[in-house]
């Protein structure tokens, strides 16, 4: 049955709460409970911090150099700066966080970001989905950091998370939101933000200018088993669900050398010319997008 729905102890109550909605979302689910791409855990094994996400910034060509049988090592490490330097930097569109603030991560993966989050504000963080191996993973990492009375990651859908409204001051997705609607997404993360809370996505979205999604995006779409929205429908839909642009960062040439050190690495999937041929002929752009809830 692709509707599953769980009921989860709130206080002395419980509430229902729906995991997954579709025979796509459980699809999505099964792939993401399955998943062990080495370009996911090698990168997570260099500290600890297992992102789900690309990378931005200059490569240090360095560790193309050196001896042989350390070259899979720096470019491990290399990958992993790069994609740590995205979270960063999404992280630091977040707004004025404080402490007692609590932070959404909507489709946590295996919980990187999430844990950065604290690490960086002191702050609450929840982190959700759909995958029940992630939340477990995610959980897990959070306990051995000693966090987890902080972080804490639950199995839930972001179009239907059951969070009490206007809790959180900040909410983001990193490179999930072509999983779901965005009328849906927006929807529910206008209602859980609080009025003046701040919305961040950093996501690959395919470039209206350009006309229909490209060859190379379709190739993306069929290897994630996802669907990659157009430039125009986040702002459409942000203007409709009270979600204020504040700014707009194009990363497309920041990302590009991270796909060129990954096509060179021994951590290559098949997807790294698609992804390279997409940026480069202008049909895909990468995109952090912040806008503040009104």
């Amino acid at each position: 049955m692709a509707w599953i729905q769980r009921q989860i102890q709130i206080g002395k109550g419980f509430l229902s709460v729906t995991i997954t909605q579709s025979d796509y979302q459980r699809s999505v689910a099964d792939y993401w409970n399955t998943e062990k791409n080495p370009v996911n855990l090698r990168l997570g094994e260099v500290d600890g911090i297992y992102h789900h996400h690309y990378g931005i910034g200059d490569v240090d060509e360095s560790v193309l150099e050196g001896p042989a049988e350390t070259r899979e090592e720096r470019m491990t490490r290399e990958l992993h700066r790069l994609e740590s330097a995205q979270s960063d930097f999404l992280l630091s569109h977040l707004g004025d966080i404080k402490p007692h603030h609590r932070l959404l991560d909507a489709g946590s993966g295996r919980g990187g970001s999430s844990l950065v989050a604290n690490l960086r504000y002191g702050c609450h963080v929840d982190g959700i989905s759909i995958s029940e191996s992630q939340v477990e993973f995610a959980n897990e990492q959070a306990k051995i950091r000693g966090v987890d009375d902080r972080v804490r990651f639950h199995l839930r859908n972001m179009l239907d998370t059951g969070f009490e409204t206007g809790a959180y001051q900040a909410i983001w997705n990193n490179e999930s939101t072509m999983y779901v609607e965005l009328a849906l997404l927006f929807k529910e993360h206008s209602r859980l933000l609080a009025r003046g809370g701040r919305y961040v996505t950093i996501t690959g979205c395919y470039n209206d200018a350009y006309g229909l999604p490209s060859k190379a995006i379709s190739q993306i779409n069929a290897h994630y088993i996802c669907d990659i929205h157009p430039r125009s429908q986040y702002f459409r839909e942000m203007a409709n669900n009270r979600l204020v642009p504040v700014s707009v960062v194009d990363l497309t040439a920041a990302t590009i050398p991270y796909w060129e050190l990954r096509a060179k690495s021994h951590l290559v999937t098949g997807i790294e010319e698609a992804f390279l041929n997409a940026y480069k002929n202008g049909s895909f752009q990468y995109l952090l997008i912040a806008a503040d809830r009104v």
